[in-house]
């Protein structure tokens, strides 16, 4: 995860109706390689940095905030520009609103932020060469034993705020 010196950053969409600014560096960056999320990008993996909600800053427009359905049944928020419908981040039900799911590739630099963590990978297309040195899991895991202790005790204190 880059420093906090390198922060805060800019992003949006592809219009830029929509902008906003990570106040500081993100929890934790998921690459995920399930086939939900192949579907939903139209690509091999999506890649997210996971952020409390209130880091990030809104410089434009307000994106328009759509219900989509998810692998897990309870669905997730996604969060597009109303004009080119690009997606900026989601909203899971297992983290609710406190936390957003940054798309990586709406930043300005996504070469920022590399993944800290492969999940699914065990539907990841067989084409795709992880990295050494980044943790690889199945399917999903438990935060505690990936998360650094920083952005840890920042979960927990969004949890004790609920």
């Amino acid at each position: 995860m880059p420093s906090s010196a390198a922060f805060p950053i800019e992003g949006g969409c592809a219009c830029r109706a929509v902008r906003y600014r990570l106040e500081s560096g993100p929890l934790f960056v998921h690459c995920c390689h399930c086939r939900w999320c192949q579907r939903e990008s139209g690509a091999s993996f999506a890649l997210n940095a996971l952020i409390e909600a209130d880091r990030v800053v809104a410089l434009a427009d307000e994106p328009e905030v759509v219900l989509t359905p998810s692998h897990s049944g309870k669905g997730q928020k996604i969060a597009r520009c109303p004009t080119c419908r690009v997606a900026v981040w989601s909203h899971y039900a297992g983290a609710g609103d406190a936390i957003r799911f940054v798309r990586v590739g709406t930043l300005d630099e996504p070469d920022r932020l590399a993944p800290d963590i492969h999940i699914f990978a065990s539907s990841k297309q067989p084409w795709v060469v992880l990295p050494a040195g980044v943790p690889v899991v199945p399917g999903f895991y438990r935060w505690q034993e990936y998360w650094p202790p920083d952005s840890q005790q920042r979960a927990r204190a969004l949890r004790a705020g609920r």
